[in-house]
């Protein structure tokens, strides 16, 4: 809030500033809110595997800021099932260049969790578009969230925000990146993979 603030008055000398923050400040205060919200992703992950229902609702708060709701299914549900295999499009290739994964990545786990989470409601007998979808009402955090933002401050700190979501997640997906490359889980002779290990 505060930093949308400073993205968008265009009066702050009371920090001793002449007039609004210029065009580098402005970039400097998304990306360190980017870093922030990058943090909080890894904040997410880790309450995202609890049992607790309001430690998984944290999960999807958290998230809220970088509009990433979505990877609370995807990782628990698809990505632990499917590391380290060509299913997973959090896994990185042998040879795969960041800037080839990152696109893939990102629309992967997208597709992915809304398959996973449509499958469910599929399995309890409701609707793919209720409120019981966990991709949908994640995403409707991040809605109401901008949506107050952009109310309060104006559409000026559309940039901000977009700035601060897409540098956020890719602090994210630079982990998948590194964490994951080139692991290829081989498939056994059952047609299944065989099972993580150190190794």
């Amino acid at each position: 809030v505060f930093a949308c603030y400073l993205w968008s008055a265009d009066n702050l000398s009371w920090l001793g500033i002449d007039g609004g923050l210029g065009l580098v400040s402005k970039v400097g205060v998304a990306f360190s809110v980017a870093v922030m919200g990058g943090i909080g992703i890894n904040t997410a992950h880790e309450m995202g595997h609890k049992k607790t229902e309001l430690e998984r609702w944290l999960a999807k708060i958290t998230l809220a800021q970088t509009f990433y709701g979505h990877f609370y299914i995807e990782h628990n549900r698809g990505h632990h099932v499917r590391v380290a295999t060509p299913e997973d499009p959090a896994s990185s290739r042998f040879g795969e260049s960041f800037w080839t994964f990152l696109p893939r990545s990102v629309w992967g786990s997208l597709t992915s969790s809304w398959e996973l989470e449509k499958t469910r409601m599929q399995r309890l007998g409701k609707s793919t578009w209720s409120i019981h979808n966990d991709v949908l009402n994640a995403w409707l955090m991040s809605v109401v969230l901008f949506g107050a933002l952009i109310a309060i401050f104006g559409p000026v700190v559309i940039p901000f925000l977009i700035i601060q979501a897409i540098y956020g997640f890719s602090l994210l997906e630079t982990v998948n990146y590194l964490e994951h490359y080139g692991l290829m889980r081989q498939k056994t002779a059952s047609g299944r993979y065989e099972r993580c290990a150190p190794s």
